[in-house]
């Protein structure tokens, strides 16, 4: 099972970490240990001061294949999830300065939280997905898939040209403008608008 985490998919959030909006997606992955699930707490890090969230909309892919034609890509997702891409954002901004990867801030342990998820049908729209982060009961993210740069479509059809798709694989497909730091005793909740209303997909305490 692999991890693929999409930066800058939304212009907002890439303007205001005055990051230059891609041409292309932006691809990078976590590996299964940063997975934090069943509503788990997580312990703030020792090694950053500026633990940021990024609540995102996760695909799991429902079948195996590579070069997918975009025709096609529709048929390769599964359900829908809600999770978040944490990321050290003091370490992020020292590995870009010196142009090295982001792997330590992005991919360490527990760093990808992985709420529920539901079939297409669960939702009003399967070519839009709204859905919001809240921080103490406070509203901090909010956004619709409709505002991604690449679609759904476009993400499974570029990124298996380089790595095959497995069933169960995850791709974190981005973040909305919004992003902000935590401290120990805040408490997330990720929601989507499914058929039944505003649902929560997942809870995260900082520990």
């Amino acid at each position: 099972m692999k991890i693929i985490c999409i930066g800058r998919n939304y212009g907002a959030h890439a303007k205001e970490l005055q990051n230059a909006v891609p041409d292309e997606p932006i691809v990078f992955m976590k590996p299964p240990t940063a997975l934090l699930i069943n509503n788990k707490p997580l312990y703030y890090p020792s090694f950053t001061d500026d633990l940021h969230y990024e609540v995102e909309v996760i695909i799991k892919i429902g079948k195996n294949g590579r070069h997918i034609e975009p025709q096609f890509a529709a048929d390769y997702i599964e359900e829908i999830g809600l999770g978040i891409d944490f990321t050290a954002r003091d370490i992020q901004v020292k590995q870009k300065a010196k142009g090295l990867p982001w792997e330590i801030a992005k991919a360490f342990d527990h760093s990808a939280v992985l709420g529920n998820f539901k079939p297409l049908s669960a939702f009003p729209n399967s070519s839009a997905f709204e859905f919001q982060l809240l921080k103490n009961d406070e509203l901090v993210q909010q956004g619709n898939t409709e505002d991604c740069i690449f679609s759904f479509e476009t993400l499974i059809v570029y990124v298996s040209k380089y790595f095959k798709l497995q069933m169960g694989d995850l791709i974190y497909t981005g973040t909305p403008a919004g992003v902000g730091p935590v401290v120990i005793g805040d408490k997330l909740e990720g929601k989507m608008l499914t058929n039944e209303g505003w649902e929560s997909f997942f809870t995260c305490n900082i520990k």
